[in-house]
């Protein structure tokens, strides 16, 4: 096999790895790792545990009659099955993570070491707000700069998630319409919104109105006026949309929506594009929620919690949740009455607590670490990569409202691919075999085959010329007509591609044990 001047197998002379056969099926130094349930018995385990002392039972008759049955593992052997698997995954620490509407951003480990800090990471919801006067701060000047980059004069910390925060918004748009002996039953949704925006309104009871894109796939104020009307509650629109483009009538929008007595609630995912550049508040938005694990570092919540905050205009902020953060003349308080004067929210608590410590942590941590000029400009980076990408492929793959500049996410469609035999998922299982996760795909859906691409700011201009190379590479065999490359892919992950329609249609969500044939 020819090699390299690194010692490493030329292009030429490469197998792939599904091609070379191994007595133990490991590849090299990544390691065929089978399931726990196969490999471990309920006999092993690796913590020692002293035997449970007397005691009478609460449940009633509803004690387990059974062993658990969970296999176990040596400690090392623990140890070494979990690292492995976490070889199998792709990670942003791994590369780039081009998901479009995720903003899966480099998490900085000072923002982790931070969390970690035993004032923070140990402290519990219901200990005496005298003993967590630190945290207490911490989230009270969190609220102050959220604040300060949305233009809004109220937050609520305590929603746990995106979702949760457009939950928040909207209960505080019903309250206030509630308060005004108002009732209105629809609110408008735009073509290109985010899933949850619809499904939002619905769970509370909204009928929800859809309003079209234009061709440049942007929301039209006239439509926006054509749909409004007495029985209309608010609009929930994304800025910048879900289309990658900066809604350029959303002050215009908001005025209409004002003038007919409904309320604008802005879906804050995509906030990374328009840090330190556009404050909402100032386009006439009324609510807005925040992805503290987007914006903020912690890309998705790191795989645990995340952190949805919501900040409110003037009209709003007395129909904010409780809990919220109070400073007075003895210190930090958290208002959780809805009886107290300062509390005057008209659907009281939405959460059992107050919101996610470590998230707020680490949001803390990147906005004092970056500075106000340093969040400004991981925007204008955020943005700049985007149309980096953009101008790297337009020339092979389709965009469905132009060329034109985008925010920080680029949308391609798959009319390019017309002909060639190779879908969408082809291509994206494709990526695969070449090192990366693949892009948001068949999202917004308003885009036939979309392919949604955000590198964030965190990428350097070598790793978007690679990722740009690579994908110049996959485009121009898809177009030759080298359909095999595509059809199989991916070749080289630890799994090859699965019946993705069968596998949700008839999930296996419980192990069982094969069983023996009579031969065996």
């Amino acid at each position: 096999m020819p090699m390299n001047t690194q010692g490493r197998p030329t292009q030429a002379g490469t197998a792939t790895r599904s091609a070379v056969a191994t007595f133990s099926g490991n590849r090299g130094l990544d390691h065929e790792e089978a399931l726990i349930f196969e490999i471990g018995t309920t006999e092993k385990s690796g913590v020692d545990l002293p035997a449970p002392p007397k005691h009478t039972s609460r449940l009633g008759g509803l004690e387990r009659k059974m062993p658990i049955g969970l296999p176990g593992l040596s400690e090392p052997e623990a140890m070494r099955h979990y690292v492995r698997l976490s070889r199998m995954n792709y990670a942003i620490d791994s590369g780039i993570y081009p998901l479009g509407s995720c903003t899966m951003k480099h998490n900085a480990r000072l923002n982790e070491k931070m969390a970690r800090l035993a004032g923070f990471g140990d402290i519990h919801p219901l200990q005496p707000q005298k003993t967590v006067q630190g945290a207490l701060e911490l989230m009270e000047l969190l609220g102050t700069y959220l604040m300060e980059l949305t233009g809004m004069p109220a937050v609520a910390l305590s929603p746990k998630a995106g979702a949760h925060g457009e939950l928040c918004g909207m209960l505080a748009i019903k309250a206030a319409h509630d308060a005004q002996g108002s009732k209105r039953n629809v609110v408008l949704v735009p073509e290109s919104a985010h899933g949850t925006n619809p499904a939002t309104a619905a769970f509370m009871g909204y009928k929800v109105k859809s309003i079209p894109a234009r061709h440049d796939g942007t929301v039209s104020v006239d439509a926006v006026k054509s749909a409004l009307g007495p029985d209309v509650a608010a609009i929930m629109l994304t800025n910048p949309n879900t289309c990658g483009l900066f809604e350029p009538e959303v002050a215009a929008i908001a005025d209409a929506v004002h003038a007919a007595g409904a309320y604008f609630y802005c879906d804050g995912a995509n906030f990374n594009a328009i840090v330190g550049k556009v404050r909402p508040g100032d386009l006439g938005i009324d609510a807005m929620h925040i992805n503290l694990h987007k914006t903020f570092s912690t890309p998705h919540g790191g795989g645990g919690p995340g952190s949805g905050p919501v900040v409110l205009s003037a009209a709003l902020a007395p129909f904010a949740p409780v809990p919220f953060v109070a400073k007075t003349k003895s210190g930090y308080r958290m208002v959780e009455d809805t009886g107290v004067d300062e509390a005057k929210s008209a659907f009281g608590r939405l959460t059992a607590f107050h919101g996610q410590m470590g998230m707020f942590v680490r949001a803390m941590a990147y906005m004092l670490s970056h500075g106000s000029d340093g969040m400004r400009l991981a925007s204008e980076d955020a943005v700049l990569n985007a149309n980096y990408i953009r101008a790297g492929l337009s020339d092979l793959m389709s965009q469905p409202f132009g060329d034109k500049p985008c925010m920080h996410e680029v949308l391609f469609d798959d009319s390019w691919l017309k002909d060639t035999g190779v879908t969408t998922l082809d291509f994206a299982k494709a990526m695969i075999d070449e090192g990366y996760h693949p892009m948001t795909m068949y999202f917004p859906l308003v885009v036939h085959g979309a392919m949604l691409i955000e590198p964030t700011e965190s990428e350097s201009k070598a790793s978007l010329d690679a990722f740009v190379t690579t994908l110049r590479a996959l485009a121009s065999a898809a177009k030759s007509g080298d359909t095999e490359r595509f059809k199989g892919a991916p070749r080289l992950a630890p799994r090859r591609r699965l019946d993705e329609t069968k596998a949700a249609r008839e999930p296996k969500l419980v192990y069982t044990t094969p069983t023996k044939s009579a031969a065996e």
